[in-house]
C-alpha cells in the first residue's frame, strides 16, 4: 500500500504501464523505489487512474514461473483510490492494527 502520483501512462499490447513517483509507503512486504512501474493487466482504463493525479494504491509483487519478470501489479479488482488526507490517516490507523 502506497500512495502515489502518476506521471505518465503508456499501452504496452493488452497492458497498462503506469510510471508512479512513490510518496508515501505505508505497508510493503518488498522494497520500492522513488519511481516504479506499476502494471495493470488490462488497456480499459480500470482502475481509471489519470495522469497527475495522487492516488492510494494497494498493488502486489507479480513475479512468473520463470523468476523473468519481477513488477507490480494493480489488478482491475485492486484498490486504488484518489488520495486524501481522510485516506491517509485511515491506512495510518489500519497499519497499527495489522
Amino acid at each position: 500500500v502506497f500512495q502515489g502520483w502518476i506521471l505518465a501512462r503508456r499501452l504496452v499490447g493488452q497492458e497498462t504501464r503506469y510510471e508512479v513517483e512513490v510518496k508515501t509507503p505505508y505497508r510493503h512486504r518488498f522494497p520500492l523505489v522513488r519511481r516504479e512501474y506499476v502494471w495493470v493487466p488490462n488497456t480499459c482504463d480500470c482502475p481509471p487512474l489519470r495522469e497527475g493525479g495522487e492516488y492510494l494504491l494497494m498493488a502486489q509483487r507479480h513475479v512468473n514461473h520463470e523468476h523473468t519478470l519481477n513488477r507490480i501489479l494493480l489488478r482491475d479488482d485492486g484498490y486504488a483510490r484518489p488520495w486524501t488526507p481522510r485516506e491517509d490517516r485511515l491506512v495510518r490507523e489500519a497499519a497499527r492494527h495489522c
